[in-house]
């Protein structure tokens, strides 16, 4: 279905009282996601897999340049992004899908993984955070994240990481691992019950089963 203009697939549970849980996605990364949670026998879920388009602009929280040469520039839409998602996308999903969920997470992987820490700040619609190998390499996000108020305290974030996603040349992006670590050790002491998962490989491995591993962990009592 398309809801303000994003491509929204909804994976329906059973049990109407079901979280919800929205996934910012890139490409069919939603089946797939979903095909992973079954397999750990984790479907019991709604899952919402809102189609991004504009990755680099929609999930940065601010702008910046590009990190590499001729690539493109992070252009700030998140707020714009969260704004859709939280007051149009949501409830009409809920209507579509004839839910009430229990509650609402938000997950994403990458650039989905730092909007969905972003969001923590800025709404307090969602109860839990899974972000997968997320983009904190993102300049100036730990020092946001230190420094601001939460909206809301998720009941239980995930955080996850290749072992191999900080060896690169790239002067920028060699930060996310120390970044990760130190958001990691920032949120525990907020009361958050917090996971830190490190996996094997670089960024692009397993990403549907990292994904998936991640609202697993946030989906348990």
């Amino acid at each position: 279905m398309t809801i303000s203009g994003k491509e929204v697939t909804i994976y329906r549970s059973s049990e109407k009282n079901s979280p919800l849980v929205v996934l910012s996605s890139y490409g069919d990364e939603g089946a797939a996601v979903f095909s992973e949670l079954k397999k750990l026998k984790s479907a019991d879920i709604t899952l919402a897999a809102v189609g991004i388009t504009d990755w680099n602009g929609e999930l940065s929280p601010w702008e910046i340049p590009p990190v590499y040469k001729n690539d493109e520039p992070f252009t700030g839409g998140a707020d714009a992004y969260l704004a859709t998602l939280t007051g149009d996308i949501i409830p009409a999903v809920i209507a579509e899908a004839g839910i009430d969920p229990e509650y609402t997470a938000l997950a994403g992987y990458s650039l989905a993984g730092l909007f969905a820490l972003y969001s923590m700040y800025k709404t307090d619609v969602f109860s839990r955070i899974a972000s997968a190998s997320g983009s904190v390499w993102f300049p100036g996000f730990t020092g946001f994240a230190k420094s601001n108020k939460l909206m809301r305290a998720p009941d239980r974030l995930y955080l996850s990481l290749g072992d191999k996603e900080s060896h690169t040349r790239n002067s920028i992006m060699s930060q996310v691992e120390k970044n990760t670590r130190e958001l990691y050790d920032h949120f525990g002491p907020l009361g958050i019950r917090t996971e830190f998962e490190m996996n094997p490989g670089n960024h692009f491995r397993d990403t549907a089963l990292r994904m998936a591993k991640g609202i697993a962990w946030i989906i348990e009592s």
